[in-house]
């Protein structure tokens, strides 16, 4: 069927396909690999012949990958005016979906950092899908990103980051940094204001189609600050954007959000503080999120990232003041001397 080394799953996929071929003229032979993430899910394209598309993307999410919680977001989010996959078929228990095709053209191949005139429709469109995401937001439907959830994302930098990267034991030091650095960006993430979250917004899960953009990869949203996803989308992992484009698009957001009736912070000074102290919580989450993917999951593409997010939170830790103790664990990590200049 394929030229990819045959196993179970995509064995038990391509059976299940075979089941489903006649309904949407689907060309089994014709199944090959589209796309992996950091996840254990993988996705297949096929040629298909019918009303959904010139080709079909089947999904292998082996449990406990959330294929439930995928259709149901897909379903909310094509609910709130957002372009996303339609959920064809699927089964639950085996953990395989059939949804329609977005296509093949990426945000994140598109972009180019020193090119902001082609990233700037971009990047509204993307602004104007996750304003209406947010709009639709209801209490009590996502799980909530509350205090546990914070805290455990960022335990994973002392002991994949600090611990098996590094190679530092994480002393009473350490620890002490660490624990302060977490309450303060705790305490500012459930002070803002809570609404969906998709958790991963970011170009690499965005694609060029139309309408524009389709989204994807959302079956990890939560409740949760108002703030997150536009920081993810503007300071992401295999892309980096100089500050002047940055605010555009912060500011981009802040107006609209505040003419779609979202909570947004009135004064933008303190609504970008709470995007830089939501975004430092993610990179110390993706600190220790993207060592481990290297030493336990065999995936070393993602170490080569490394050094963006600890640029990043570096960035973000030196400009308040409260955060410097943990800009200068980071420098004593990579054993540099502490920077001065520091803003506040």
């Amino acid at each position: 069927m394929t030229d990819f080394p045959t196993d179970t799953r995509r064995d038990a996929l391509a059976a299940w396909l075979g089941t489903l071929a006649p309904r949407y003229g689907l060309d089994l032979p014709s199944l090959v690999p589209a796309s992996a993430d950091a996840s254990f899910r993988r996705y297949f394209r096929l040629a298909a012949a019918g009303e959904h598309g010139a080709s079909l993307i089947a999904v292998d999410a082996p449990p406990p990958e959330k294929c439930r919680e995928f259709a149901q977001i897909a379903q909310m989010l094509a609910d709130a005016g957002v372009h996303v996959p339609r959920v064809l078929e699927c089964d639950f228990d085996a953990g395989f979906m059939l949804v329609t095709d977005l296509g093949t053209r990426a945000y994140i191949a598109e972009m180019d950092s020193s090119d902001t005139a082609r990233a700037k429709p971009l990047m509204r469109a993307a602004i104007d899908a996750l304003i209406r995401w947010q709009s639709s937001s209801r209490e009590d439907v996502l799980p909530p990103f509350d205090e546990a959830f914070l805290r455990r994302e960022m335990e994973l930098m002392p002991e994949w980051y600090v611990a098996r990267h590094i190679g530092r034991e994480v002393d009473e030091k350490i620890r002490g940094v660490l624990d302060r650095t977490y309450a303060l960006l705790i305490a500012s993430a459930r002070a803002q204001p809570q609404v969906f979250m998709l958790r991963d917004f970011m170009p690499r899960n965005l694609m060029i189609c139309e309408p524009n953009p389709g989204v994807l990869d959302f079956q990890d949203a939560v409740y949760g600050p108002i703030a997150y996803d536009v920081a993810s989308l503007l300071r992401d992992a295999f892309i980096s954007w100089d500050e002047e484009f940055e605010l555009d698009c912060f500011v981009y957001y802040w107006e609209r959000a505040k003419k779609a009736g979202l909570p947004v912070d009135p004064d933008f000074g303190e609504f970008y503080r709470q995007i830089e102290w939501i975004g430092l919580q993610r990179h110390i989450k993706v600190l220790g999120l993207f060592a481990r993917l290297h030493y336990r999951d065999g995936k070393p593409r993602y170490l080569a990232d490394l050094p963006r997010f600890v640029g990043y939170a570096r960035k973000v830790a030196e400009r308040y003041r409260p955060l410097v103790p943990f800009a200068r664990l980071l420098d004593d990590l990579e054993s540099r001397a502490p920077e001065v200049g520091y803003t506040f």
